[in-house]
């Protein structure tokens, strides 16, 4: 009884030591000025400066100024920045009736946007010891482009591809410096000795150099000092889609064969044959079972025998579909085993 005495006395005394520390703590942070005790006071042009449009990629600066309206020394503790702002004083110490400025500088995106940051500054103002200060401003493109999204079919001629318009806002004209996109597989020609506010490009789509992953970007480097990069991304129509790509395996029991279902469906309508399956790593046994005919393809039964599980808690594995003319589509097999124990095998 003592003991459960003694724990519960610390608590409540660590409570009000607690409780008193943080009334300690807010006096400091809110502390009362004695009427007609000189104290300092900041005060702000704008708490909120607006940098208004800016062209892409550009360093702006700007400034907000304030004033020392108090009639005790003004001390600039710190000032916290925002992600992508860089903020300079030329001092921390104003004088009453004394003004100063705080230099602002941010570097714009190559992209159309909507930027806004706030600032913090700290300082010995009883009143506001933390200014919070209000950075915004309007990204514009002076050079757009179109289409911004390149679709790709591989049934059509040079995939579909549309022509590219390069043209600026601004009327200053500009050359093109270089054309690259991914894998160089789509290309154009161009003359980079050529000034003008508006070009037009054809690309050429070469489908054999297309990413595995069908999916890339065009970047077209330019002259112009507020459009300096055009970049357009594109994807392909993949000829097959498989559904699942990725199978997942729960509850496995090794060397237990399990039945899964699989669509291969040919995009573009086409008919095609599936020659077989098989196993890129030899570790999941995998046999056809059955297939079926759908609207566009197939519906495949696979038969799946985990491995001997030793140790391992899962497995994995990847798997190819063979279409008859040589094209294999891969399947990825991701397996858990049972936590319960499976019977010996009699």
């Amino acid at each position: 009884m003592k003991r459960k005495c003694l724990i519960l006395a610390l608590l409540i005394i660590g409570c009000l030591l607690f409780l008193q520390t943080g009334c300690q703590e807010q006096a400091k942070s809110t502390a009362v000025i004695k009427p007609g005790e000189p104290a300092p006071k900041i005060t702000f042009e704008n708490t909120a400066f607006d940098f208004g449009e800016v062209g892409p990629n550009r360093k702006n600066t700007g400034q907000i100024k304030f004033t020392n309206t108090g009639d005790a020394l003004l001390k600039i503790t710190k000032v916290e920045e925002c992600c992508g702002i860089v903020t300079k004083l030329d001092k921390k110490e104003y004088a009453p009736g004394e003004s100063g400025a705080l230099q602002v500088e941010w570097n714009s995106g190559p992209r159309e946007s909507t930027m806004k940051r706030d600032l913090t500054i700290h300082s010995n103002d009883p009143i506001t010891p933390s200014a919070i200060l209000t950075i915004k401003a309007k990204v514009m493109l002076q050079v757009v482009w179109e289409p911004e999204r390149l679709r790709l079919f591989l049934d059509e001629e040079n995939s579909g591809c549309p022509k590219i318009t390069i043209n600026c806002l601004d009327n200053r004209p500009f050359s093109i410096l270089e054309f690259k996109s991914t894998d160089d597989c789509i290309t154009a020609d161009f003359d980079s000795s050529v000034e003008a506010t508006k070009f037009i490009l054809e690309p050429r789509v070469n489908t054999e150099a297309m990413p595995k992953n069908n999916k890339g970007r065009v970047n077209v480097n330019l002259t112009h000092p507020e459009g300096k990069i055009a970049t357009i991304l594109f994807n392909v129509l993949p000829k097959y889609t498989v559904r699942p790509s990725l199978m997942i395996v729960w509850d496995a029991q090794p060397e237990m064969p399990i039945v899964k279902q699989v669509d291969v469906l040919n995009n573009y309508r086409k008919d095609f044959e599936i020659e077989s399956v098989s196993s890129k790593g030899n570790i999941v046994g995998i046999k056809l079972l059955e297939q079926r005919k759908i609207p566009n393809g197939y519906r495949l039964d696979l038969e799946l025998t985990p491995p001997a599980a030793g140790n391992q808690a899962s497995f994995k594995d990847d798997f190819s579909v063979n279409i008859k003319g040589g094209e294999e589509l891969p399947i990825s097999c991701n397996g858990r085993y049972s936590i319960r124990k499976s019977k010996p095998k009699i």
